[in-house]
């Protein structure tokens, strides 16, 4: 049990096995050697990746009834059933030659089909199991509905992979909207009808059970449009059936080379998955009954993780650019272009991560009461969430450029040092939790401290591979010190409104928008801001 959902998380992060189809071969040309990818691809996926985190947002603020049990509970049920296992093509080098793309194409969509309807019936006929291991026997049921989501999503992650390897990023983002826009219209009343039906338990079951269903409507329309395109993928001249690599040749270089990759970008999923084991039974252990550890441990993990995912959604794109520009360059040995490229993209790592962090722990309590206010969650419950977003916000800047550099080391051929980073990380992050969360009087406030080591020490030996393999030397200047300035002089802005101005939405939103354009003023006036990279915000017109 254990074991388990992180290898379901592990079938999950394989869309961009299809990508390995050679993204490299879009990348031989200029625009990869002079940044102008990472920046295209990257304003063209970050627009679609807010609006999905917002709607998880909203979908997650509004998920359960107002009731303060329910609400604590429920989001403990959810997060124990169905800890966030979605796939992460942003990490997996993309690369194997044109001229066979449709043969490992057809390869990999049968191994992740046969591999997804394994997982989907072990976790079906493990669910007990998995249930009782993560100590919420009611959410069995939870594990059963959301079991054929596990064989929807590889066979959606073959067609991902295989269009993302055309370097087109659309078509992803496009199925991403649809999942988060069907589970607010479709998970969230059954999740209202199956509270109406069975409580709790059945609650998080419907929110589950219509998360598979959208996930299938978005297989649908991954489907219909590789059909759709289908000309236009066989205008791509093949190699001939007897020139191909083997069946077997290809799944075990998949797998090789997926496996490692699969398990660096798997940080988030992993880490959610030891919380859900382990923090109840260590709350409980501080002193905490059961339904008031499940309770809280529903607000660190259904509501301030699911607050601070928002703003990762542009590290994540940021990082899905970096690969294939970074590995076609290395694959010319144009070194020149690596550490371009590297410099680059950490760089975008320090200037996102940088105020997201900051302006998310300062706005910690407004942050919060904006989406949940007006649950009926008390007043304790609110200082709480607003106490654990304040520190957890503090991961957002560690966590971008872990993102960043696990690309750069998988660009370079490197992919199993991010996975040996990640592990490090984990062993103390479980040391952690089973220490700081079992005191009394801490409990759950230990979580964000063990995310905040776990994080560190994956990202500390990650830069310092990325310096070693790239030739790249620490930037300080341009990476720290100038969006660090900026950085100081949006929250110092944004801390003294907090000061001064009681609590409202409409203030909040006027506290969050005063606080960018403080920090872009100051961002450009450092020179941490540059119009080239403005540039990559704004719609390319025709």
């Amino acid at each position: 049990g254990k074991r388990a959902l992180p290898f379901f998380a592990f079938l999950l992060d394989s869309e961009g096995i299809l990508a390995y189809n050679g993204v490299r071969y879009f990348h031989h040309g200029k625009d990869a050697a002079n940044g102008k990818q990472i920046q295209v691809d990257y304003r063209r996926h970050d627009r679609a990746g807010h609006c999905r985190h917002y709607l998880q947002a909203r979908r997650r603020a509004v998920l359960h009834p107002p009731d303060v049990r329910y609400r604590g509970a429920g989001s403990g049920h959810l997060q124990c059933g169905f800890p966030d296992l979605q796939p992460s093509a942003d990490n997996l080098i993309r690369r194997a030659a044109r001229h066979s793309a449709k043969h490992v194409f057809r390869v990999a969509l049968l191994l992740l089909t046969t591999l997804g309807c394994l997982a989907a019936i072990i976790m079906l006929v493990g669910s007990g199991m998995l249930a009782a291991r993560v100590n919420q026997p009611d959410s069995k049921i939870g594990f059963q509905v959301i079991a054929p989501c596990v064989a929807v999503v590889c066979m959606m992650s073959a067609f991902r992979g295989f269009i993302q390897g055309q370097q087109d990023m659309v078509p992803t983002a496009i199925s991403q909207l649809i999942e988060q826009v069907g589970k607010v219209f479709l998970a969230l009343p059954m999740a209202y009808i199956g509270n109406q039906m069975g409580g709790v338990a059945m609650g998080a079951a419907g929110a589950l059970l219509g998360t598979t269903i959208v996930e299938g409507i978005a297989l649908l329309y991954m489907i219909l449009l590789y059909f759709r395109r289908r000309s236009r993928f066989d205008a791509i001249s093949q190699l001939a059936p007897e020139q191909n690599t083997s069946t077997k040749r290809i799944a075990e270089q998949l797998m090789v080379i997926a496996i490692p990759i699969t398990i660096g970008s798997c940080i988030v999923p992993l880490s959610q998955f030891i919380d859900s084991a382990m923090l109840v039974n260590r709350c409980v252990v501080s002193g905490l009954t059961h339904d008031a550890a499940v309770e809280t441990y529903g607000v660190f993990s259904g509501m301030v993780i699911r607050l601070i995912n928002i703003p990762t959604a542009l590290s994540l794109a940021v990082s899905m650019s970096l690969v294939p520009a970074i590995s076609s360059a290395w694959a010319v040995q144009d070194m020149d272009a690596v550490q371009r490229q590297t410099n680059l993209g950490l760089r975008f790592a320090f200037l996102i991560g940088l105020p997201c962090s900051v302006g998310m722990s300062v706005l910690s309590e407004q942050i919060f009461r904006f989406f949940y206010q007006d649950s009926s969650l008390s007043e304790a419950h609110l200082m709480t969430g607003s106490t654990l977003l304040m520190v957890s916000s503090l991961t957002v800047v560690l966590f971008t450029v872990v993102q960043a550099t696990s690309s750069i080391l998988q660009g370079v051929r490197k992919q199993r040092i991010p996975m040996y980073t990640l592990v490090a990380g984990v062993v103390c992050k479980i040391t952690l939790n089973y220490t700081l969360v079992g005191i009394p009087g801490f409990n759950i406030h230990g979580a964000p401290i063990s995310s905040l080591v776990c994080y560190t020490v994956s990202l500390v030996p990650n830069l310092y591979y990325v310096m070693k393999y790239t030739g790249t030397k620490f930037n300080w200047r341009d990476w720290l010190v100038r969006p660090g300035i900026a950085t100081l002089a949006m929250g110092a802005a944004v801390c003294l409104m907090t000061r001064i101005l009681p609590f409202s939405r409409l203030l909040t939103i006027v506290e969050v928008a005063v606080g960018v354009a403080v920090f872009v003023v100051t961002a450009i006036w450092t020179k941490a801001l540059t119009k080239e990279d403005l540039n990559a915000f704004r719609r390319k017109r025709k």
